[in-house]
């Protein structure tokens, strides 16, 4: 597109604040437009008690030490783009791999362009589902925030599902258009005839494969030459997205988050205790390098809303590999890094990877699943610097962000997934008989707070066993928070191993086995046994020219844990631990190695 000609002809539109839902339209709407199964609203006052830890009925009620969040009547496009005036000349997005860049002027009237687009030329109207297959590409910023601001609900996939993974979701959100590019487009033709009152496929790069005969259209030339043009009033109670989780039991459901619900998250977390940024200046910005898929809530609404919403340069690559990667580090030199666990031990343990490479670094976040005290003093070992280690918890049902440390956190808290971000509340239950417990005893975590969806698409019975009449969000994560009010995440509860009656924590013999150093990764399953129900079994990845064996890591977990823990599944080492794209360790594939731990031989 000729960048250009579409800030001349648009410039003018954007230089007033974007219209905003007046509380007045807004309470009308909501009287007169519940029918639509895309408008949810579930009530909860940002103005609670934080004086009071319990309430009448028994239970513990833990609060946010940083208060109530500032109230959000703003769609998720408007609280995005709402400052963008100050730092419009400044660059947004870079694709690492390409060098392919725009800044926010460009970015902000593009989105608005494609909006237009998706309703003049391709006839959506307000609250169709379109679906994006789509890697972390710079685009991905118009696809998203285009279809919203248009008043569409989004829906994303991986893009390595099969077609029968994607036939699946886009079917059952509804989908009425798709965004892919060039080299995924076979699986969206494959998909495409199955999904009812389809109106097309937009393809980013898609010069070459454009049919407008097949409804194929390529996104530079369908945007070029369109004018900003009336758009549907969106509203903040409206559902903005409908990515998909397993929630804590089933196959995957679509989460109906509302533009408020993702709004105010983001609000959530901007306190002066958790917010490190420098903002943005003529002289400064901040640089962040994240590589986590924005298909995931963690890394659309978690990093790349922040990043945008603050002015911050995003760069990031549609595919990891450890060249790429390393090479955007040591080229961009990021302020700040976005990881997983499985990541920042690549950091931490990578031949490659020089303390040169990390001298730009000011702060890592690391998300999707906790990282141990001895992952995080092995990367600061390789960094030889002081780098603020920071994580944070939540899942795609909370939009994602309910838990994150603060900026200084104490020494003796490294491990802890934080505190409560504003406005959320939390009870941790017992696994036996769900009564409430209190510091230093694990339990299911429980959340409540504005950023909690409204419940699961057409799945009444998944939404009322996941959000109870109360409005907990029950996470199915084991968790317990201390006597300051700092929690740790301990596990899911779906995936403790059940010893004889006993639980046992597999991150707890991760975090154990992975203090031997010849370890690079670790994973631990329970497997079927006839005398326990299950034993658990260890699944290890050697470093490059390790001679650790299955003795030496068995003796070292039998000396730490009590016997119902010991490793009596044995261990198996292999090249690599699946994880999906969050980070998070696909168990269940690792169980189909075989229930007789007498069959199965160590890899030398």
């Amino acid at each position: 597109m000729d960048r250009l000609s579409v800030m001349k002809s648009a410039r003018h539109l954007f230089n007033g604040p974007l219209r905003k839902c007046s509380k007045t339209a807004a309470s009308n709407y909501r009287r007169t437009a519940m029918s639509s199964p895309y408008v949810a609203v579930r009530t909860f006052s940002v103005d609670a008690s934080h004086n009071s830890p319990s309430s009448s009925s028994g239970s513990v009620i833990l609060e946010s030490p940083f208060g109530s969040v500032k109230p959000v009547d703003l769609t998720l496009p408007e609280y995005i783009w709402k400052n963008v005036e100050n730092w419009e000349d400044k660059p947004m997005i870079t694709c690492g791999s390409s060098g392919r860049t725009y800044t926010y002027g460009e970015g902000r009237m593009i989105c608005r362009l494609f909006a237009s687009t998706l309703i003049s030329k391709l006839g959506l109207k307000k609250g169709d589902v379109v679906g994006l297959l789509l890697p972390n590409i710079p685009e991905y910023v118009f696809a998203i925030h285009g279809a919203l601001e248009a008043g569409l609900v989004v829906t994303f996939v991986n893009p390595l599902y099969t077609a029968m993974e994607v036939k699946r979701q886009f079917e059952n959100a509804q989908v009425k258009l798709c965004m892919t590019i060039s080299l995924l487009l076979p699986v969206i033709q494959e998909v495409a005839p199955s999904l009812k009152n389809y109106t097309g496929t937009i393809v980013f790069g898609g010069e070459e494969v454009a049919n407008e005969k097949n409804r194929v259209y390529d996104f530079k030339t369908i945007v070029s030459g369109q004018s900003p043009e009336e758009l549907p009033e969106s509203y903040p109670d409206e559902v903005a997205l409908l990515p998909y989780s397993s929630g804590t039991t089933g196959l995957p459901k679509g989460v109906m988050l509302t533009h408020r619900n993702c709004a105010v998250n983001l609000e959530q977390c901007i306190h002066k205790e958790i917010i490190s940024y420098m903002p943005t200046t003529d002289m400064y910005q901040e640089r962040v390098l994240s590589v986590l898929p924005f298909f995931h809530i963690y890394g659309f609404n978690g990093i790349l809303n922040g990043v945008l919403a603050h002015g911050l340069h995003m760069i990031t690559i549609p595919k990891f590999t450890p060249e790429s990667y390393i090479e955007c580090v040591f080229k961009f030199k990021p302020t700040f890094l976005f990881v997983v666990p499985s990541l920042l031990l690549f950091l931490a343990s990578h031949p490659s990877v020089k303390p040169e490479h990390l001298s730009s670094i000011k702060e890592i976040t690391c998300g999707a699943a906790p990282a141990s005290k001895a992952l995080i003093d092995s990367f600061l070992h390789k960094a030889q610097k002081d780098i603020r280690i920071r994580q944070g918890y939540g899942m795609t049902e909370s939009s994602p962000v309910s838990l994150y440390t603060r900026v200084s956190l104490p020494a003796n808290k490294t491990g802890s997934t934080g505190q409560l971000v504003q406005s959320t509340q939390a009870r941790v239950i017992s696994l036996i008989d769900g009564k409430d417990l209190g510091p230093h005893k694990s339990g299911e975590l429980l959340v409540r707070g504005p950023q909690v969806m409204v419940g699961y698409l057409n799945n009444e019975k998944a939404t009322k066993e996941t959000v109870d009449k109360d409005g907990w969000l029950h996470t199915g994560d084991v968790a317990y928070y201390d006597e300051d009010e700092y929690f740790f995440i301990v596990d899911r509860t779906k995936e403790l191993i059940k010893v004889k009656g006993n639980q046992v924590s597999p991150t707890e013999l991760e975090n154990l086995i992975s203090e031997l150093k010849e370890v690079a990764d670790v994973a631990v399953v329970g497997i079927p046994d006839v005398l326990s129900g299950e034993i658990p079994r260890a699944f290890v990845v050697k470093r490059p020219g390790s001679s650790i064996d299955e003795k030496t890591i068995l003796n070292h977990v039998a000396k730490n844990v009590v016997a119902y823990k010991k490793l009596a599944g044995g261990v198996k080492f292999l090249d690599i631990i699946p994880r999906n794209p969050s980070g998070k360790i696909l168990r269940n594939e690792l169980k189909v190695f075989g229930n007789n731990p007498s069959e199965q031989q160590p890899k030398n």
